[in-house]
């Protein structure tokens, strides 16, 4: 797998990108503002994106726009997003794209070496990673649910897909069946009116309508 890495602050910046060689992910560009960024990524062509919110000059949301952007260029460019805090519209506009590949975890979670590499490798597979913190706040917001016609185990098997988890992962943390997982997913989809699509991934559309987003 190959990645950019877009972060201001040395320290980090230098640590991900060890700590990702460490698990044989290559990182062909390192850089520290949102141009730069954009000018990686149309040079390498990345599996990946790590991006962080606030960048230079004026430390908003600089990497956000420049994530935004080179999705535009690339089409599904798989993006992770890290950010010091759970920044509430910056997570909704990243999210509300609506395409595979989509990440948002607060810098915390690097401290988790396995949990972090599983969430890159997931990303850049198509999948989400989405922080549980994000999830809760994104909820919070919302005063006209979609899935309020999901079952109170069935929103808790969409808040774990929300986060990444497998069918498997799902099944081991609410301590059931995997096909118990299964009937509750397959339910999820009916319910929420998600046929089978060549273009969208059916849990990252009902991820998406889970945070009130399309």
């Amino acid at each position: 797998m190959r990645v950019v890495i877009a972060e201001d602050s040395v320290l980090l910046r230098v640590g991900v990108q060890r700590l990702l060689a460490d698990e044989g992910i290559e990182t062909v560009a390192a850089v520290d503002d949102g141009g730069a960024l954009l000018a990686a990524i149309d040079e390498h062509r990345p599996d990946l994106a790590l991006v962080d919110v606030r960048m230079p000059p004026t430390f908003t949301d600089e990497g956000l726009r420049a994530a935004i952007e080179a999705r535009k260029r690339i089409p599904n460019l798989p993006v992770l997003v890290l950010s010091q805090y759970v920044e509430e519209r910056y997570a909704v506009e990243l999210l509300a794209g609506g395409a595979n590949g989509i990440g948002y975890l607060l810098k915390e979670r690097v401290a988790d070496v396995a949990e972090f590499v599983a969430a890159v490798r997931r990303v850049a597979d198509g999948g989400t990673s989405i922080d549980h913190e994000v999830i809760t706040q994104l909820m919070a917001r919302s005063k006209r649910n979609p899935v309020d016609s999901l079952t109170q185990r069935e929103r808790e098997v969409l808040g774990l897909m929300a986060e990444g988890l497998s069918n498997a992962a799902i099944a081991a943390s609410l301590v059931v069946s995997d096909g118990a997982v299964e009937k509750h997913v397959g339910n999820i989809f009916a319910k929420l009116g998600l046929e089978p699509s060549t273009s969208e991934h059916r849990r990252v559309r009902a991820v998406l309508a889970y945070l009130n987003l399309g």
